[in-house]
């Protein structure tokens, strides 16, 4: 009797995905190039020119840079925190961020509101249709910001719904870089930021083989609200809002 030779079949070794071991490095380098992007569109205007001494149209306005300065630096802190793996600190420090950003959505309004009273437009357009940009950031801002508060105990969530947030904010820095293709055209700065969305929905893909449903989502409704806003402000009821808006800021 004859033993049966085990026949032995090659197989093919997977590839291991980085997965989230790269994480940190990641976040905390986008939330490096998101500071970066801000510096240099408000360095001449605001930075550059002594913050508190910078010629701004109002208070309001001054509040509102102080305000927006501090999330993109909290940014920057919560993901090191995260690097550093103080989460205790990160999670004890995000209630500041929830709290921050609720007042920095009522601040962008009365802001935006402002300038509108003011008749002023930083791109040129008229500003009642412009008052629709600052608006409909706080909007989307806003909402990422409440589902990433929501979705705080998922890491992986939370952080690409941060991201996309601070993404939204990046319109009014990009249209303000000494660059003719965006200086003081908010239609083509947003577009630029679609980028760092880029950039997020790459990584994820080369991290995982997939991209993430808070980056699809996040990113899909960022576009989605960006891309309606311009047609919206040229509607009468729109105008007829921008009105009652500019009447009450005066």
């Amino acid at each position: 009797m004859s033993l049966a030779t085990p026949v032995t079949i090659p197989t093919k070794l997977a590839t291991p995905l980085p997965g989230r071991r790269y994480d940190h490095f990641f976040f905390s380098g986008m939330a490096l190039l998101l500071l970066f992007t801000v510096f240099l569109g408000f360095a001449h205007s605001y930075y550059l020119a002594g913050i508190f001494n910078a010629p701004l149209p109002s208070r309001i306005i001054h509040v509102h840079g102080a305000l927006f300065t501090c999330w993109v630096l909290l940014l920057v802190t919560q993901t090191s925190l995260v690097a550093a793996g103080r989460v205790d600190v990160h999670r004890n420090l995000g209630i500041v961020g929830f709290l921050l950003a609720c007042l920095m959505v009522v601040v962008g309004v009365l802001a935006a509101t402002d300038s509108l009273a003011h008749r002023t437009s930083p791109s040129g357009l008229d500003p009642k249709l412009f008052y629709v940009i600052p608006i409909s950031d706080m909007v989307i801002f806003s909402t990422l910001v409440f589902f990433a508060f929501r979705f705080r105990t998922n890491a992986a969530a939370h952080k690409r719904l941060i991201l996309v947030a601070t993404v939204v904010l990046m319109t009014a820095a990009i249209a303000r870089w000494p660059i003719a293709f965006t200086h003081r055209n908010p239609v083509r700065a947003a577009m630029v930021t679609y980028l760092f969305l880029l950039i997020l929905v790459i990584y994820d893909f080369w991290a995982t083989r997939k991209v993430h449903r808070a980056t699809i989502w996040a990113a899909t409704f960022l576009i989605f609200v960006e891309q309606v806003r311009i047609p919206v402000g040229k509607t009468e009821a729109w105008h007829a809002f921008a009105t009652w808006a500019q009447s009450l800021g005066r």
